[in-house]
């Protein structure tokens, strides 16, 4: 069977200001239909440059960006009527209300009226109760569910994010992030840069990671944790320990500060090395009490890659 056409390619898109500054080098990226895709990057990386190129916002310096088998370019129209965006600044008509604010934004793509659809989209984000409240009475996190209904009032098939937990509370982010989710069920292709990279590992089906304008890894995010995190194996040693034996050395293992217990650090995807320190620590006959293993999270990972 054929594998699945992109729903964004973009090939060796770049793009260099006027001030000589490099934002984009030669990003290669393929985007599948209907997953959820995080854009991690430090402030500068490039996440905003490439999503605006995306959206027709920027223009690109060289490459192509092809949206559901449409140039972004040559095909401008039918391009972006496919995409919504949820850009990071609040940009609102504040004495306007919420619903007449998501009615216009759906008669400016051409569509025609559907109230059925606009109170289904409001109702997801927790709106519909606040829909004819002016902007201006919103709080920010509400402000920021507008813009996201704003852009889905087209009824697009991909969904641009960018920082959309940017002051939002927990609660209101938990609930954005089930709303992401619900979309991404009913088909919408999501894209989102963030700084919350907790939540990228838990809503992302991929991660790509941008640094000073090089996509430099896309993976799935369960490959990336497995492929690059590592584990610690903790032990709570039945009676202290003053300093690690000789026969122990060479796993480099890590003693607390009361010599109650031991860490071994590991790669995630390491066997034989665990085996053979419990064969070890039983030739040292050394007793523990407890034992408990951590996993390094995406944001350790991200932070190693990104160092230069």
């Amino acid at each position: 069977m054929a594998p699945m056409q992109p729903i964004i390619a973009i090939r060796n898109l770049s793009k260099t200001y006027k001030t000589g500054l490099p934002a984009l080098k030669d990003v290669n990226l393929d985007i599948r239909k209907g997953e959820i895709l995080a854009l991690l990057g430090p402030n500068g990386a490039g996440k905003t440059t490439l999503i605006s190129i995306v959206c027709g916002i920027v223009t690109k310096t060289s490459g192509s960006v092809m949206v559901d088998g449409h140039d972004n370019v040559t095909e401008f129209r039918a391009a972006r009527a496919l995409i919504g965006l949820v850009p990071q600044e609040l940009h609102l008509p504040v004495f306007e209300t919420a619903i007449n604010t998501v009615t216009f934004s759906r008669a400016l793509y051409g569509k025609t009226a559907n109230p059925a659809y606009i109170e289904k989209v409001l109702r997801l984000l927790s709106l519909w109760d606040k829909k004819d409240q002016r902007i201006m009475t919103l709080s920010g996190g509400m402000k920021r569910r507008v813009l996201i209904a704003k852009a889905l009032a087209h009824e697009p098939q991909i969904l641009f994010l960018d920082e959309p937990s940017a002051g939002v509370d927990v609660e209101l982010r938990k609930d954005m992030w089930n709303a992401v989710r619900d979309l991404r069920a009913s088909g919408v292709t999501v894209i989102l840069t963030t700084h919350y990279i907790e939540e990228a590992e838990e809503m992302a089906d991929r991660v790509g990671i941008i640094r000073k304008g090089e996509l430099i890894l896309v993976e799935d995010t369960a490959k990336l944790l497995h492929q690059f995190g590592q584990k610690q194996l903790t032990l709570q040693l039945a009676k202290p320990l003053k300093a690690i034996p000789k026969k122990l050395k060479a796993y480099g293992l890590a003693i607390s500060p009361g010599g109650n217990e031991l860490t071994y650090t590991y790669d995630a995807h390491q066997r034989d090395g665990m085996s053979r320190l419990f064969e070890d620590l039983a030739a040292a006959k050394l007793a523990y009490s407890d034992l408990r293993t951590a996993q390094s999270s995406l944001e350790e990972i991200f932070i190693g890659l990104v160092k230069t």
